[in-house]
């Protein structure tokens, strides 16, 4: 037995329908597709890898890196997908922690983690794009002998690190079950069957491009057009082909630049989801009103995957991420004391499911201060839950200000200055005040064509917010600093804008 494999790759054996479909047309099968990952996991056994041994890689997305993927769950390894702007310092940092037995590169970077290679004790292997690269020629020379490890549900299967953007990244542990309960109820909950074709666009070295999308696809037995990254006009072309896009809120406001986003170009689709990020409630309705179709707002992370989803056939409520999954508990606390707080009220997001990871790799410290004694996971973010369970995200608990011994929560104040005329979005932090502990400040980007005037802003805060809610300053910014998935990083914004602030009153 071995779960992951047995559910999502062994049923690809005798598939000639397309598994893959690329950019140019070229398609790939799912018996050829099982037929590389079948290779590479006899590379993968040369190589002496051995089950629990973890399998780092730093890869563009691929259909072979793909295959290395099944490749690991088939030789029982613990994959280590690492985000392909990481430096070598930062490659360094995940490998010195998860000490891989094998770190895979492209060939043009090999060089310069050969060195990072060494300080691991792991072996250096290259694969590019198309299957070429020392691994690559490895794998082509085996017999695809298609032996599959056993494994149980609670041997650990993917090992990801969170962004660090409060201290040092942590290697979240997440066993066969998380990713195949996870996948079961995504599959059944989004309706998702055989005659599917996912536009993946989405990067695979996270939790959403990698387990969710993916995973959903396999399982239904559908197929997937496979896109080396996110092109607003690309996707466009493509569309007519798919029936379903995951995609972060970046992806949607992409999108509605586009002119040819129309409800003819979409009406092949019948599912957009969004995650990663929150999505503005203006996409939201700009998206509906350009398409008809509704974005599908969900709610995950990585040590826990997904959390909550609005519903497919019931009403998707912009501003929220919907109802807690099937299977998954959840609850809203005191951050300081850990006790339920009354309804309605903003609490600290807990969880609890065979979704919830296994704990932070070799931080059994961090691990304890975010579990629960009865198993329900500390998440840092704050949230609502409405009369009818629907939750909204307030945002994280470490972003939450206390200006004067009071607590304002960004996402009020975001959603308030996001409601203005001439405001794209906004991110607000806090910073030091030397009256109130604690300052707020709103960063804004300016709608197309838009020049919003700082002072007019918080002229028309004023009423609908409190006056210990509202900034101090407004700063006026061409863009929000992102990662990867298209999350603010609001310690960027705090690290290089707080100097340029002096709270006066």
């Amino acid at each position: 037995m071995n779960p992951l494999h047995d559910a999502l790759f062994a049923p690809l054996a005798g598939r000639d329908r397309p598994l893959l479909i690329l950019p140019d047309g070229a398609e790939v099968s799912g018996a050829a597709f099982l037929g590389m990952l079948a290779r590479a996991a006899d590379a993968l056994e040369a190589l002496g890898v051995a089950p629990g041994d973890r399998v780092a890689v730093q890869l563009a997305k691929s259909v072979a890196g793909l295959a290395l993927w099944g490749a690991a769950v088939a030789r029982g390894a613990v994959f280590l997908p690492l985000n392909t702007a990481y430096t070598p310092d930062e490659v360094g940092y995940f490998a010195g922690n998860a000490e891989p037995r094998l770190l895979l590169c492209e060939p043009a970077r090999a060089a310069a983690l050969a060195p990072v290679a060494a300080a691991a004790g792991a072996r250096l292997e290259t694969l590019d794009a198309a299957g070429g690269g020392s691994f690559g020629a490895l794998a082509a020379a085996q017999p695809g002998s298609g032996r599959v490890v056993p494994r149980g549900p609670q041997d650990l299967a993917a090992l990801l690190y969170t962004s660090g953007t409060t201290g040092r990244a942590k290697g979240a542990m997440l066993t066969q079950d998380n990713l195949l309960s996870n996948a079961r109820v995504l599959a059944d909950l989004w309706r998702f069957g055989p005659d599917d074709v996912l536009l993946h666009a989405l990067p695979v070295f996270h939790t959403h491009g990698l387990f969710v999308a993916t995973h959903v696809a396999l399982l239904s037995g559908g197929a997937m057009l496979w896109l080396p990254g996110f092109d607003a006009a690309e996707v466009l072309r493509l569309m007519p082909r798919a029936t379903a896009m995951m995609g972060v809120p970046t992806f949607y406001t992409r999108l509605l630049a586009e002119p040819g986003l129309t409800r003819a170009a979409t009406a092949h689709m019948r599912l957009f989801v969004s995650g990663s990020a929150p999505l503005l409630e203006a996409t939201h309705a700009a998206f509906l009103d350009r398409t008809g179709h509704a974005i599908l707002e969900r709610y995950g992370m990585t040590e826990t995957n997904m959390i909550a989803s609005n519903p497919y056939a019931g009403q998707r409520r912009a501003g929220t991420v919907g109802l807690p999954l099937p299977g998954v508990e959840l609850r809203l606390t005191d951050p300081a004391t850990g006790a339920a707080v009354p309804p309605g009220a903003t609490g600290m997001i807990e969880v609890r499911g065979p979704n919830v990871f296994a704990g932070y790799w070799r931080m059994p410290d961090r691990t304890a201060e975010d579990m629960r004694a009865d198993g329900f996971f500390v998440t840092g973010d704050l949230g609502r839950i409405d009369a009818d369970g629907y939750l909204a995200i307030v945002g994280r608990a470490k972003d939450l200000v206390i200006s004067g011994g009071l607590n304002v929560y960004p996402r009020e104040v975001e959603l308030a200055l996001d409601a203005l005329p001439g405001v794209a979005e906004s991110a607000v932090v806090g910073v030091p005040h030397p009256d109130f502990g604690e300052a707020v400040l709103a960063f804004v980007v300016p709608a197309p064509g838009a020049a919003p005037d700082p002072a007019a802003l918080l002229a028309a805060l004023r009423g609908r917010l409190a006056a210990f809610k509202l900034p101090k300053a407004v700063l006026v910014v061409p863009d929000l600093p992102r990662n990867a998935m298209g999350k603010v990083q609001k310690a960027v914004l705090r690290a290089a804008e707080a100097a340029r602030f002096t709270a006066a009153g």
